[in-house]
C-alpha cells in the first residue's frame, strides 16, 4: 500500500510541477515566450517541421553518445538528453501562452489565470491514455522543439501583405 501511495504523491507533485515550471518560463523569460507563443499562432506547421528537424538533429548524438561504452560518453548522452528536453520546455510555456490567450478571450480571466489554466490543459491532454499519447504528447513535443527553436534564433513570421482593394490605410 505504501508503494502505491508514494507512486500516487510522485505523479500528484510532477503533475503540480509542470505548470508552475511552465508560468516560470513565462514569468522570466516573456520576450521568448511571446516569440514562440506568435510561432505556435501563426506558423504551427512550420513550427512542427522545424521541430522534427531538430529532435532528428539531437537524437542522433543523444544515441550515438549513449551507444558508446565509455562513462564519460554516456554521461554526456544523458546531460544532451535532459538539456534538450528542459530547453524545449520554452516552446511548451508558448504552447500554453497560446491556449491561454484563447481562454482568457473567452472565459474573461487575467493573462496569468488563462496561461496557468492554459499549462494544466495541455498537461491534461497530454496525460490521457493512448489517445493523448499518440496525438497529443507527439505533436507537442515537436511544436515545442520548432518553436523552441524559432524563439531562441529571434526569427519572427511575416506578417501578411495588405490586401489589394485597400492598399493603404484611411486617415480619419
Amino acid at each position: 500500500m505504501a508503494d502505491i501511495s508514494a507512486i500516487f504523491f510522485i505523479l500528484l507533485i510532477a503533475g503540480a510541477a509542470f505548470p508552475a515550471m511552465l508560468t516560470a518560463w513565462w514569468l522570466l523569460f516573456p520576450d521568448l515566450i511571446k516569440r514562440a507563443q506568435s510561432r505556435v499562432e501563426k506558423t504551427p506547421w512550420k513550427t512542427f517541421w522545424l521541430g522534427f528537424v531538430l529532435i532528428v538533429a539531437v537524437t542522433i548524438p543523444i544515441f550515438i553518445l549513449l551507444a558508446l561504452p565509455f562513462g564519460p560518453a554516456k554521461f554526456a548522452g544523458w546531460i544532451l538528453l535532459g538539456a534538450s528536453l528542459a530547453i524545449s520546455t520554452i516552446g511548451a510555456a508558448g504552447i500554453s501562452a497560446h491556449l491561454g490567450a484563447r481562454l482568457a478571450i473567452q472565459s474573461n480571466v487575467s493573462p496569468l489565470n488563462g496561461f496557468i489554466r492554459g499549462s494544466v490543459i495541455l498537461e491534461l491532454a497530454a496525460f490521457f491514455p493512448v489517445i493523448g499519447w499518440l496525438f497529443v504528447w507527439i505533436p507537442v513535443i515537436f511544436i515545442s522543439f520548432g518553436a523552441t527553436g524559432f524563439a531562441l534564433l529571434n526569427w519572427t513570421p511575416r506578417e501578411k501583405a495588405q490586401s489589394s482593394a485597400n492598399p493603404l490605410p484611411t486617415q480619419a
